[in-house]
């Protein structure tokens, strides 16, 4: 799998990551690192908890992450619990993006995953 392949994958826009930071090997750095990151397993934690603070911290750290990375489809649904939670809402509505946000993370780790493994990295 190629560092564009992984980016068609995860729904991310490569061209976009490119024009951003300049060089392959600078993406591909970024995009291996994002498996690292805890925001994640932060948001999970705190969305369960009810701590908004925290769960809002968490969104608005992933939304950051993917604007960055040109990670599309994690971007739009982090972007929108980002904002429900800024507004204080973590009623039904909030619970239902949270639920996208765990779908499209999971595909976007198991695509970074797998062009780590084929990468033999």
């Amino acid at each position: 799998m190629t560092l564009k392949e992984c980016y068609a994958a995860l729904n991310g826009d490569y061209e976009e990551a490119m024009g951003r930071l300049r060089s392959e090997r600078l993406v591909q750095k970024f995009v291996l690192k994002f498996l690292e990151d805890g925001s994640f397993e932060l948001l999970c934690r705190s969305m369960e908890a009810g701590d908004l603070s925290e769960a809002f911290r968490a969104a608005h750290t992933i939304k950051g992450v993917c604007a960055n990375m040109a990670f599309s489809a994690l971007l739009k649904s982090s972007s929108q619990l980002t904002e429900l939670l800024r507004g204080g809402d973590m009623g039904d509505q909030a619970q239902e993006l949270f639920q996208r946000v765990k779908v499209d993370y999971a595909k976007t780790a198991q695509a970074i995953q797998a062009f780590r493994e084929e990468a033999g990295g």
